[in-house]
């Protein structure tokens, strides 16, 4: 049928378009197209009907490029308005293959090394990018994964975790939140968040501060050691794991004695991330913004104390300050609201909310 309406245009059906698309010239609308097949279908059906000149002028483009398109149709009907590769047909620069096959043995070798460390060890002639290219084309260059398909990887590897074994723990700023802000000002509001989160289970702590100190994080690590061996955790079991920040540091007193957060931590172990590796922070890095998006950038407070009264978004991302752990586990940063509960006798510990303000 639509080769049948080629030959023999219905009438008012060409100038139907014309009077609704034709404001703009050809050039213009083919840029803007994702296909221009049917455009150009138009074009040529109106100039084996009404001349090359005449469809010139009414699609606002050259002779010559109607005249191009109508040649390319009766030579090789519909197939030859599809748009051809743009690629030259020689390239005079590529790669020799003595060169070619260095490059694909010393991946083979090499397969840590990225493609400017292997042309500066080995001052190879050929750019990054043509390194890649020959990587590309032997299958030796990994394909980058998505996000979404590295949090799928980490939470396979954390479902093998038991619980307790690790704790995620940091600090967020909350003197750069635009609606949270003029009320610190204006009622003396903390400006200091701390977070711990047990990374198989998904369950939170909660403390906030006027300042980021050794001083409040120590106590903060303390309440939380306490709370946990008091319910019957192994403590000598459980990592605690932070950044390189003063406050997770630790110092010695005059005597030589440690103190600060790691003195805190007792019988558990303090271990921290490599310089720059923020990924390893994923599971509090998102709660915070989880935190920032559905709690300071829409609550009001009236007073400190109501702050501290404020409860957290419980049903939409389990950021509540009454923890409850789960029998499942998620990708980092992923909220556990889905989840469900485990019995009472392994929950029943887990009722007291840790606020603490310095």
């Amino acid at each position: 049928m639509g080769r049948r309406l080629f030959h023999r245009p219905l009438p008012g059906r060409i100038e139907a378009y014309n009077a609704a698309g034709m404001s703009a010239p050809y050039f213009t609308l083919v840029r803007e197209m994702r296909d221009a097949y049917n455009h150009r279908l138009r074009l040529v059906a109106h100039a084996r009907q009404h001349g090359i000149k005449p469809t010139a002028r009414l699609f606002q483009t050259t002779v010559p490029t109607v005249r191009k398109w109508l040649r390319r149709y009766q030579q090789q009907g519909p197939r030859g308005l599809l748009e051809l590769s743009r690629a030259p047909h020689h390239q005079p620069g590529k790669t020799p293959a003595s060169i070619e096959q260095q490059v694909v043995a010393l991946r083979q070798q090499l397969f840590t090394f990225g493609a400017r460390r292997l042309i500066r060890e080995f001052d190879l002639p050929l750019s990054h990018r043509a390194l890649e290219r020959i990587w590309r084309q032997h299958g030796l260059l990994k394909k980058r994964q998505r996000k979404y398909q590295r949090k799928q990887d980490l939470a396979h590897i954390k479902a093998t975790w038991r619980v307790f074994q690790q704790i995620s723990a940091d600090t967020k700023d909350l003197d750069d939140i635009p609606r949270y802000w003029p009320q610190v000002q204006a009622f003396d509001l903390p400006t200091v968040e701390y977070t711990a989160r047990e990374v198989r289970s998904g369950l939170l702590f909660w403390a906030f501060a006027q300042r980021r100190s050794a001083a409040a994080s120590s106590v903060f690590a303390a309440r939380i050691q306490q709370h946990l061996d008091r319910c019957g955790i192994s403590l000598r079991d459980l990592v605690w794991q932070t950044d390189n920040g003063s406050e997770f540091i630790g110092g010695h007193d005059r005597r030589g004695h440690p103190t600060g957060f790691p003195t805190a931590l007792g019988d558990s172990q303090h271990v921290r991330i490599p310089p720059a590796a923020h990924t390893f922070q994923s599971d509090v890095e998102t709660v915070h913004r989880l935190v920032e998006d559905e709690f300071f950038d829409l609550e009001s407070f009236t007073s400190r104390g109501d702050f501290l009264a404020k409860p957290l978004p419980i049903s939409s991302t389990s950021t509540s300050s009454a923890p409850t752990p789960t029998n499942r586990t998620s990708a980092p940063g992923r909220s556990s609201s889905s989840f469900n509960p485990a019995g009472l006798s392994n929950s029943a510990c887990f009722r007291l909310s840790f606020w603490i303000t310095t």
